[in-house]
């Protein structure tokens, strides 16, 4: 049995899917902040199966252990935190509560319930802005320019020092760039509360008529066309890493891998690659940079494929037209 923290979420339900579709037992365990309830229908429409539901926060480790005292759970993967880079920066406390001690509640609940296999969301922030590119797992963790990249930087240090202090730990840290799409059967998507923060969905939520128009926040860095640059990536294949990570927790110890395409997209060519690809036009304004944010960052995921066999299959339009599909069937998202 796979507990899932942060289950509902975007990336979560679309590895919750995954899972179940590989005929395993999952527990959703989920604070509802930035998710629905109502993923778990659209779950059970999908697959056929409902997971196990528990409405709560990972920092309460009276239920993590009720939990693990439940349910023999093999191992967990770890979503729940907050995640925009721009509000990092607002509210650091909020985050660093959050996401890392979040994270240490959750791991002293494992350990006493004798459960000490982690598949762990963490960031390709974690490089820092002064790695090159593309960054790859033997670079050491950088000084991330945000608090949210700060603090999956700090989980990492006490997930390292957790599996060098006991050796039964296995914990696997797989760090990504910007998902984006949506299931193909278009019945779970990316629905942020209020003004999206990532790029994807605020394409998506002015495409449908829902704002007026897209901030591009700064068009003087130094890229090609000013744009940042990212490693967009297909939620369902990142959702297939995290499945696929599950297989590399036979071994003890302490595992950073990347989880991306190897190429780099900038934003104006997000925007106009939504516009050929769903013929939906996209109003768009350049507003100034955004604190936190990097110029262009890109992953090698050599390591995902030697190790796992993964590699990133939805291409760009792909996404485009998963994401479109999503959001032209639940133009409310979750909220009809």
């Amino acid at each position: 049995m796979i507990l899932v923290t942060g289950g509902a979420g975007y990336i979560g339900s679309h590895t919750v899917v995954e899972l179940l579709q590989q005929n395993q037992d999952v527990i959703v365990l989920d604070n509802l902040v930035n998710s629905s309830i109502t993923v778990l229908d659209r779950i059970e429409t999908i697959t056929g199966k409902r997971p196990q539901f528990y409405q709560g926060d990972v920092r309460d480790k009276a239920l993590l252990l009720d939990i693990f005292a439940n349910h023999k759970v093999a191992a967990v993967i770890h979503f729940a935190g907050l995640k925009a880079v721009g509000e990092s920066v607002e509210q650091p406390l909020r985050y660093y509560e959050n996401n890392v001690n979040g994270t240490l509640v959750l791991c002293d609940a494992m350990a006493e319930a004798g459960v000490k296999n982690l598949v762990f969301s963490s960031s390709a922030t974690v490089y820092g802005p002064d790695a090159p590119v593309p960054y790859e797992e033997s670079m050491p963790l950088g000084q991330p320019s945000s608090p949210y990249g700060a603090s999956k930087a700090m989980i990492e240090r006490v997930l390292m020092d957790l599996c060098v202090a006991e050796d039964n730990w296995s914990v696997v840290a797989l760090r990504y760039f910007n998902p984006i799409g949506a299931h193909p059967s278009g019945h779970i998507g990316e629905d942020p509360k209020g003004i999206p923060n990532n790029l994807m969905p605020f394409i998506s939520r002015v495409a449908v008529g829902k704002l007026p128009e897209l901030s591009i926040f700064g068009n003087d860095y130094d890229t090609d066309d000013g744009t940042c640059v990212r490693d967009y990536l297909h939620v369902v294949d990142l959702a297939d890493g995290h499945c696929r990570a599950l297989a590399l927790l036979d071994k003890s110890g302490f595992q950073p891998v990347n989880l991306g395409t190897g190429n780099g997209v900038s934003v104006l060519e997000m925007v106009t690659s939504f516009q050929e690809v769903t013929g939906q036009a996209v109003p768009y304004k350049f507003a100034p940079r955004r604190s936190g944010d990097l110029p262009a960052f890109w992953a090698n995921a050599d390591l995902a494929e030697s190790l796992m066999g993964w590699s990133a299959d939805g291409d760009l339009k792909r996404m485009m037209a998963d994401t479109w599909r999503w959001q032209s069937q639940n133009p409310d998202g979750y909220d009809e």
